[in-house]
């Protein structure tokens, strides 16, 4: 087993400001110990309320979204482990990233999803959120694109981005950065 550079993870970390990372299986009891330390660090961070209410919220949909995912899909402890970061920009900014791995199709279809946020503005992606909203939604309904999505996209302050990166066998290794 080869030794793990401790100090270079904790100076990359410091460089790119994150205050919270986690990779792993994740559950719901996990996303909740880690949302109470993520409010913690907000706190001593001194972000404003309002940006400490909206990283949380979006902390909390992206990792809810991956735990249901791997769920519905069936996934090993392994196959449903996720990645999520939460870092400071320099300019004051607030990045939540998160990825997991899907089946390569879901993949596309959400970031086909978020290109199409991409181009709506503020009061665009309201309405939609309004629209979303007032939709019946089925029992059964295991749509990673809807009415979350759209409330990350609000709470964001620049356009949510994507990326997929295909890993063969079908699936892919998707990640979503939102930035409040």
């Amino acid at each position: 087993m080869s030794s793990i550079d401790l100090l270079s993870i904790r100076e990359q970390f410091n460089k790119n400001q994150i205050l919270l990372c986690f990779n792993g299986p994740i559950s719901r009891g996990l996303i909740e110990e880690i949302g109470k330390a993520l409010k913690n660090y907000l706190r001593e961070d001194n972000a404003l309320p309002s940006a400490a209410m909206d990283v949380f919220g979006v902390y909390i949909e992206l990792t809810q979204n991956i735990r249901h995912y791997a769920t519905h899909k069936g996934y090993s402890e392994f196959e449903g482990s996720a990645t999520v970061v939460v870092a400071r920009t320099v300019d004051g900014h607030y990045q939540v990233l998160a990825g997991n791995q899907v089946e390569l199709a879901d993949g596309q279809a959400v970031c086909r999803d978020v290109e199409r946020l991409a181009e709506m503005d503020k009061a665009a992606l309201k309405q939609a959120y309004k629209t979303q909203l007032r939709q019946p939604r089925a029992e059964n309904s295991h749509s990673g694109a809807g009415l979350g999505l759209l409330d990350v996209a609000r709470k964001s302050s620049q356009p949510i981005t994507t990326k997929l990166v295909d890993m063969g066998d079908g699936r892919g290794f998707f990640s979503i950065l939102a930035v409040i």
